[in-house]
């Protein structure tokens, strides 16, 4: 089953993107919630219409977005928490640590837009990946220290 998303999933696509579903995602899940429509001609040719009415202003989001990306450069983030002697984190580091952490350097990301590969359950040195956009992601460095 083809379907229109109406809004940006992880793991699936963007928004206005056209993607192939199982049609008990779809039928079930994906359009009741309001992420999708069903891909049929007049969808088709209304989502043309908005993406040809707003590529100036995805343009300038685009812009933006890479404005934020290199304003971050290099920055490694430094998470301080709570550990035992062996170096084991009690509990883990979350994307809400990192995207508080952010905030406090200046930076407003949404803790959803942070991807971290793997647990984070001991200290050291990590990397997370951030989508700022579409086109634009960007890879900080992480320190996990004890306080």
């Amino acid at each position: 089953m083809e379907v229109i998303l109406t809004q940006d999933i992880n793991g699936l696509g963007y928004k206005n993107d056209t993607v192939t579903v199982k049609p008990g995602y779809g039928r079930n899940y994906l359009i009741p919630q309001g992420f999708a429509i069903i891909a049929n001609n007049s969808n088709q040719k209304k989502i043309e219409e908005n993406i040809r009415q707003a590529s100036h202003k995805a343009e300038k989001m685009k812009k933006d977005a890479q404005e934020v990306a290199d304003k971050i450069g290099d920055l490694t983030l430094t998470i301080k928490t709570k550990a035992g002697e062996s170096g084991k984190i009690f509990g883990a580091v979350t994307t809400v640590q990192i995207a508080e952490g952010l905030k406090e350097k200046g930076f407003d990301i949404d803790r959803k837009k942070i991807a971290i590969s793997g647990d984070i359950k001991e200290l050291g040195e990590y990397k997370a990946i951030i989508d700022l956009h579409k086109e634009v992601k960007k890879e900080i460095s992480l320190s996990v220290i004890t306080d």
